[in-house]
């Protein structure tokens, strides 16, 4: 008799930790590169930004640019509406969904996943199909050209994505601690302050970043509400600095590199939580 060979399985390739960190380091360098080149240009001159290598560093630090960025850009006062803004509808967005999410996961609320399903057909809205319609509304308020007009509709297109994301979370702790602290007279409320929310820390800093993150760079909202340069956020600003100053490498990237700090600061300050906060958030049941 012949004997058949089995056909032998196609050898796997571990890539081991030095493949991995070789992946990291290019994603890194893709992701640097532009940054690099913005900080290099906004330290170099209009003759040397015209006259020398776009990723050469500058000969001569020009620092001036930063100061002609703050000055004739207005990012001081535009980082400030950005400041009061950002700092108002983050916490009060992040609490009232953390609210209806608690409700939908932890009480026996009915039609909870209807509600749920409902609520994440919002992420599906497109922002520009709701500027008209918004405009009106906000106008019709009184509050156009003001911080509670744009503070409003970030709170209510945030809210979806927000439940969607700690409703998993919620769902995630186990409910023989809700039981527990029923036996010994916790109310829902308490419940909610003082268990579920200290063990949603990291959820909530990662939903706390990527919130400071779109709420700092948001444009197109902005840009119909906040009509008068008094009141711009960041990104108008940079809209309007650009638009006079298009020219001017040097400045512009200057008010770019500063635009950005507040954002870094922030992620800086809460990035220990933010890988873990995003993967607790798999919907669970």
């Amino acid at each position: 008799m012949t004997a058949f060979a089995l056909p032998r399985a196609p050898r796997r390739i571990a890539l081991g930790p030095a493949g991995l960190w070789l992946g990291v380091l290019i994603l890194a360098v893709i992701w640097i590169v532009p940054f690099v080149f913005i900080v290099f240009t906004s330290l170099k001159s209009q003759a040397a930004v015209l006259g020398t290598p776009a990723f050469s560093p500058p000969v001569e630090f020009v620092w001036q640019n930063y100061l002609q960025a703050l000055r004739r850009g207005n990012l001081l006062n535009s980082a400030f509406n950005s400041a009061i803004i950002a700092a108002i509808k983050v916490p009060a967005g992040l609490f009232v969904s953390a609210l209806a999410a608690f409700a939908l996961a932890r009480l026996k609320v009915p039609y909870a996943r209807a509600m749920l399903a409902l609520l994440t057909l919002g992420t599906m809205v497109p922002i520009q199909v709701a500027i008209a319609p918004l405009f009106r509304i906000v106008l019709g308020l009184g509050l156009l050209d003001t911080h509670l007009g744009v503070i409003l509709p970030y709170i209510a297109f945030g809210i979806p994505y927000q439940v969607f994301i700690l409703y998993g979370f919620f769902r995630a702790i186990p409910s023989e601690m809700d039981e527990a602290a029923r036996i010994d007279g916790t109310s829902n409320l308490q419940l909610f302050w003082h268990i579920i929310l200290p063990l949603a820390k990291p959820a909530l800093a990662a939903l706390f970043i990527l919130d400071f993150v779109a709420t700092w760079n948001e444009f197109a909202i902005a840009l119909v509400i906040l009509q008068g340069q008094d009141s711009w956020t960041i990104p108008l600003a940079l809209q309007g600095f650009n638009t006079q100053f298009t020219s001017q490498y040097g400045p512009l990237n200057a008010a770019i590199i500063l635009s950005i700090l507040p954002v870094l600061f922030v992620y800086i300050l809460f990035q220990k939580y933010f890988v873990e906060g995003t993967f607790a958030g798999a919907v669970k049941g």
